[in-house]
């Protein structure tokens, strides 16, 4: 099942009801409510319908999920710790994004006149789907509502220069999450990949992970409640690097379709960037 969050599309402008769908066969299929877990009831989730099919090419997708925090694992991919001239760390190195860092597909990221580098840094993302906290590992699955794209943009020169990563990682826009949540997607041995401008600069595999996702769930939430709708970003492979205004980032994942963002300089209108 691929969940969505979207905006309809009424001659040719979009339109200022955010609404969440079900995206079956390039149909989008309004639903009555956000999509996450009953925490009281028996863990399943029955899509209830809405109103009329719209096309995928009738609607505009947004970041599909409204998290309260994005919880983010840094270092998680031991040839990315390496090329950052950084030791694989003892334990999950848990930082935090502000949820008004997220933006969703084709919505453009603002390069802040502030920084002098900016990286991408291509992830898988874990939606959560019931409230969590002190969970097991091998309770893991059952708070997991699906799977996502995530863009982990950094300004890396602040990161380095602040000694802590919540200004680097945390300017308004550098959170891009789509193009879907997938709710039967298998992460295991998954190519993660991010192009810019359509040349690869990122590749790397799921199973390359070295605190996988149960483990990491488990840390977090021993001094954390999770939240339906939060997200956990996984860690990026190998291959950061830096974009400029102009260019074009797009983050995929066989299985989760594409996440493309446009960078833009501060400059630039960046209220086109913001739901």
């Amino acid at each position: 099942m691929r969940i969505v969050r979207f905006i309809e599309m009424l001659e040719g402008q979009p339109g200022s009801l955010a609404q969440w769908g079900l995206l079956e066969d390039q149909i989008v299929y309004p639903l009555a409510q956000a999509p996450y877990l009953d925490p009281l009831g028996d863990g399943v989730y029955a899509p209830r319908v809405v109103g009329p099919p719209r096309p995928l090419a009738h609607v505009r997708l947004l970041a599909p999920a409204q998290p309260s925090k994005l919880v983010c694992v840094g270092r998680n991919y031991a040839e990315h710790a390496a090329e950052l001239g950084n030791e694989v760390p003892p334990e999950p190195l848990i930082f935090l994004k502000p949820p008004s860092s997220v933006i969703g597909p084709d919505q453009p990221v603002v390069y802040p006149s502030i920084s002098s580098r900016v990286d991408h840094e291509a992830e898988l993302a874990v939606v959560i789907g019931r409230r969590c906290r002190n969970l097991r590992e091998e309770d893991a699955a059952q708070v997991i509502f699906g799977y996502t794209l995530a863009n982990d943009v950094t300004a890396r020169d602040l990161q380095r220069q602040d000694g802590q990563w919540t200004r680097g990682k945390g300017f308004d826009t550098f959170g891009p999450v789509g193009p879907w949540v997938d709710t039967a997607f298998d992460p295991r041995g998954r190519t993660v990949r991010c192009l810019v401008n359509g040349q690869v600069r990122q590749e790397g595999n799921t199973d390359l992970m070295i605190y996988p996702i149960a483990r990491v769930l488990a840390f977090v939430t021993r001094f954390m409640t999770l939240e339906p709708g939060d997200l956990l970003l996984t860690g990026t492979p190998a291959g950061v690097g830096p974009v400029q205004p102009g260019d074009v980032m797009t983050v995929e994942i066989p299985g989760l379709g594409q996440l493309s963002n446009p960078v833009v300089a501060e400059d630039a209108d960046p209220t086109q960037a913001q739901e």
